[in-house]
């Protein structure tokens, strides 16, 4: 492999299959098929890069140091981890939402104070905290990793932050969505130091996704 290659780091989970799709349509390609190995780190057929697929709160990170000189995320997970890494283009796919949510019943009693202090359950809380602080409400994050549906149903918190796409679990547990936080797409990343030292070889990688972007939404506008 040549030493300079590219190293691009992919989310392991649902973005995946259109992380694929895109490289491939841009001639990267890897040696194996990247939705069925169990490696964790792959090269590329032609050698130019390698591809790393991890978890997707860890990507920011990774790219971040410089172990990944580019890579993809969504919106949502870029925003949490603070990290100083460059966003060089919206991908369009993975659209989901964060929002605020609230059990039905302390909806419809407005059991729950609409201003004060108030105990949020998230995934998010650097982006809870900001879009509360933003509109002066005192709240108090309680970070949860898993159900967070299930905080407003035994009074853990008042309500929750939560990452949705159809809003189905918000439903089948009796919860209202309330307010949208912020749209979530996918993303492409990149290490600052990477884009100066490597430039020749990561511009036009880029170059060559935003052009396929841009003749995808073009289609859609015809076809549409």
């Amino acid at each position: 492999m040549d030493k300079n290659a590219v190293t691009i780091a992919l989310p392991k989970g649902r973005l995946l299959p259109d992380c694929v799709r895109l490289l491939s349509q841009v001639g990267l390609r890897a040696e194996e098929d990247l939705l069925a190995t169990r490696k964790l780190l792959i090269p590329s057929e032609d050698g130019s890069a390698r591809f790393m697929i991890i978890r997707d709160k860890d990507l920011p990170t990774y790219v971040d140091y410089g172990a990944a000189d580019i890579g993809v995320v969504g919106k949502d997970i870029l925003l949490e981890s603070g990290k100083n890494i460059l966003e060089p283009l919206d991908l369009g796919f993975g659209y989901c939402r964060i929002v605020v949510a609230r059990s039905a019943e302390a909806v419809e009693k407005r059991s729950v104070q609409e201003w004060g202090h108030t105990r949020v359950a998230t995934k998010f809380p650097r982006i809870a905290e900001r879009f509360f602080a933003a509109r002066g409400e005192q709240i108090e994050i309680i970070p949860l990793h898993g159900s967070i549906e299930l905080a407003p149903l035994v009074g853990l918190a008042d309500r929750i932050v939560d990452l949705v796409s159809t809003g189905e679990t918000l439903r089948q547990n009796n919860l209202i969505e309330v307010q949208t936080v912020m749209e979530v797409t996918a993303r492409l990343v990149a290490n600052r130091a990477s884009m100066k030292i490597k430039a020749d070889r990561l511009v036009p990688i880029i170059e060559a996704m935003r052009e396929n972007l841009q003749r995808g939404r073009e289609g859609e506008r015809v076809r549409g």
